[in-house]
């Protein structure tokens, strides 16, 4: 019997949210004689087909929205809008407890804790908590999983420029397919071995170049009004940027609001500037805001998706939330 992992693609913290669960199902669990793993995106419409579930095996979903398929076996998510609708909240938690009070038949199954900076560590915390798994040796993962998920960089320049192996890594799984090769290194070997295999070096020199053409075209586009940063890039199509440029070109904003183009949808990215001065009760929750659109994410980031053929919608919803965000503050 086999497992079929569906993790949140393009997303390192998705990659180590795949890799630990494989670790920690291998350890504590050992009924699956072999892993297959799926990428998930959030993307307009339905977000499952029941064809992908394994008809005779387990099926786990890691860092990404829930599911209330019957076929859903495992589940691990962290985010403040991991449910698309009050129907699949109510059928997770009804799984959780009985009538009587006594755990419900998926309370060792399904998790979820929006207060976890990463789902890894949250991943990690469930294995270690409830089935004794040992964490020896995942310190560095899990360290950067915190780091990449909760935008917990010492710096805009270090986000930006990327010198640590972890960053690198982040880039390719980002932009590049390869995280399925990727995962199952992810827990056995120091990032920056994972970093130095073949498969990874062979994208990482292209997707460094992209990144710097990115840099001088957002630079381009960026404003900075109100403390509100705002950029519309649909006319260059991109499969992913890193979310942290236009904070550094433009500390002093603090809130993004980017408009991008890819291959299967337009992308509204919203966000809010690690580094800003204001407290957290002054900031606006831009989870809250993006789920009015059908998005939705944590308190300080989040994202919306349109429908490639959608641009209008997409380019009317970035300045809905940009006058918004510019009212909020003041």
């Amino acid at each position: 019997m086999d497992c079929r992992v569906f993790y949140h693609d393009k997303c390192f913290d998705g990659a180590c949210s795949a890799a630990l669960f494989t670790k920690f199902h291998r350890e504590c669990v050992g009924t699956a004689a072999g892993f297959d793993y799926r990428g998930l995106v959030h993307r307009a419409g339905a977000l499952f087909d029941e064809s992908w579930w394994l008809a005779d095996g387990e099926n786990a979903v890691v860092d990404f929205k829930y599911s209330a398929s019957p076929k859903l076996t495992w589940w691990f998510d962290h985010h403040q809008s991991a449910f698309a609708s009050a129907e699949d909240e109510a059928h997770f938690r009804a799984g959780q407890v009985n009538a009587d009070g006594s755990p419900g038949p998926l309370s060792m199954r399904q998790f979820f804790d929006p207060s976890y900076t990463s789902c890894a560590g949250w991943i990690a915390h469930i294995a270690s908590a409830k089935f004794g798994m040992k964490l020896d040796g995942l310190e560095e993962l899990l360290y950067w999983a915190d780091i990449v998920d909760g935008a917990k960089y010492e710096s805009a320049k270090a986000a930006v420029e990327m010198e640590a192996p972890a960053m690198k890594l982040t880039l390719v799984i980002e932009s590049a397919d390869v995280s399925r090769q990727m995962i199952p290194l992810l827990t056995e070997m120091p990032l920056a071995e994972v970093l130095a295999q073949p498969f990874v070096q062979q994208e990482l020199g292209p997707l460094m170049e992209r990144h710097r053409q990115m840099l001088k075209l957002i630079g381009e586009r960026a404003v900075c009004e109100h403390g509100v940063i705002s950029f519309d890039i649909t006319d260059q199509p991109t499969e992913g940027y890193n979310k942290f440029i236009p904070y550094y070109l433009h500390p002093e904003g603090t809130y993004n609001v980017g408009l991008s183009r890819s291959s299967f949808r337009n992308k509204v990215s919203v966000g809010t500037n690690p580094w800003t001065a204001k407290r957290a009760d002054e900031l606006a929750n831009i989870a809250a805001i993006c789920e009015r659109y059908g998005g939705g994410g944590h308190a300080r980031v989040g994202a919306i998706s349109f429908p490639v053929e959608a641009e209008a919608e997409a380019r009317s919803a970035a300045a809905e939330i940009v006058a918004e965000l510019r009212a909020f503050s003041g």
